[in-house]
């Protein structure tokens, strides 16, 4: 199964690369600034698997956990985290199963990403297969605070103090007004993003 998703994760990134390079070649802009993908572990999806209390049905394994494979795309921009989006899900072969938008519903904890659920077809020898994979597109300030948050999770042991929490909501509206002066200053210089 986990190789099954490696092959998934690999279709999804060539369509992201083609993208990318496309915008680098063709466009006088890049929204992509960058691109990291992972697999969950065997240790790790069993860990999951049995928090869920899935365990040992691999059909029901394979149907709801939707992020044993996963890539996150950093943008430069709001407005080409949804563009890159609609880019990657409306590619024929790519099907849209979920989508959490944080960006305009932000987590109370100020959390902010657009998460996508996606399907893709596996050809192997034995035929198709749709694999499962999460996609999730952040700007780089998103990236950046998601990052340390998680990095203070993991500190306190999930434990964190409330004088940190809420030092961490602020920066994640200070944050969210960076993106948004980034944008303006783009768009003045620039105009609007083609």
């Amino acid at each position: 199964m986990l190789l099954e998703h490696e092959f998934g994760l690999r279709e999804i990134e060539t369509k992201i690369a083609i993208l990318r390079e496309e915008f680098m070649h063709l466009h006088d802009y890049n929204p992509i600034e960058h691109v990291s993908s992972r697999v969950k572990t065997a240790e790790s999806l069993l860990a999951k698997a049995t928090r869920k209390g899935l365990l040992p049905d691999m059909d029901r394994i394979r149907t709801e956990i939707t992020d044993i494979a996963g890539a996150r795309v950093t943008c430069s921009f709001v407005e080409d985290t949804y563009r890159m989006f609609d880019l990657l899900t409306e590619q024929d072969d790519v099907e849209l199963v979920h989508v959490k938008d944080y960006i305009a519903e932000p987590k109370p904890n100020g959390y902010k990403s657009l998460h996508a659920i996606l399907q893709v077809p596996v050809f192997l020898s034995t035929g198709r297969i749709d694999v499962h994979i999460e996609v999730q597109f952040r700007t780089i300030a998103m990236d950046f605070w998601a990052s340390l948050e998680h990095k203070i999770y993991y500190k306190y042991d999930a434990k964190v103090p409330d004088r940190i929490l809420r030092e961490l909501h602020d920066a994640a509206l200070t944050a969210a007004e960076l993106d948004g002066k980034m944008e303006r200053l783009h768009r003045e210089l620039h105009g609007p993003v083609v």
